[in-house]
């Protein structure tokens, strides 16, 4: 289950230059703590009450540009499914990519919630907007918590033209005079 909104506002300008490595954005823990919180307990609000208007309009300009209307469709699968994202005020995050400004001048950071038994990812951007970050875009999912096992390998696919596999080594006990 994943609901997300980008803003889709690029000026020709950013669309001209070559693209710029990202580079560590200068916020300290309780300014990520708090970006993060707010936002998420904002979706959570939303889709609780099924208005979306704070959640709007606690974006930028280039979030805004999506309507109440068009947020609740999106989220609407998180709000069917009645995800309660609240623990995210008590839950510290663990972010997996650190704050970074992108080449567009975004700030962008992702991470998850751990929590049993789901846990809550995210991926967000915000824009600044007259000194303040300010919510550009969204990605919400609900995985997996802990570690997952990985897939059993499958068969050996056959190999063309006769091809042989590469023989296994075989471990054959060796006798030694005592």
């Amino acid at each position: 289950m994943c609901a997300a909104v980008i803003a889709a506002a690029t000026s020709a300008c950013h669309a001209e230059t070559p693209a710029a490595a990202p580079k560590a954005a200068q916020i300290d823990r309780n300014g990520v703590l708090m970006l993060v919180r707010s936002t998420l307990l904002a979706l959570d609000h939303a889709n609780k009450t099924g208005n979306y208007t704070v959640l709007r309009d606690i974006g930028a300009p280039g979030f805004q540009s999506n309507s109440a209307a068009k947020l609740g469709e999106i989220f609407a699968k998180l709000r069917n499914d009645n995800l309660d994202l609240s623990g995210v005020a008590v839950i510290d995050p663990q972010l997996n990519l650190l704050p970074q400004i992108e080449a567009n001048g975004l700030m962008h950071m992702a991470g998850f919630f751990p929590s049993v038994p789901t846990q809550v990812n995210f991926d967000l951007a915000f824009a600044p907007v007259n000194g303040q970050w300010r919510l550009f875009g969204i990605s919400v999912s609900i995985g997996q918590s802990g570690p997952a096992a990985p897939e059993p390998p499958s068969a050996p696919a056959a190999q063309p033209n006769g091809a042989k596999q590469p023989a296994a080594a075989k471990n054959k006990p060796t006798d030694k005079p005592k």
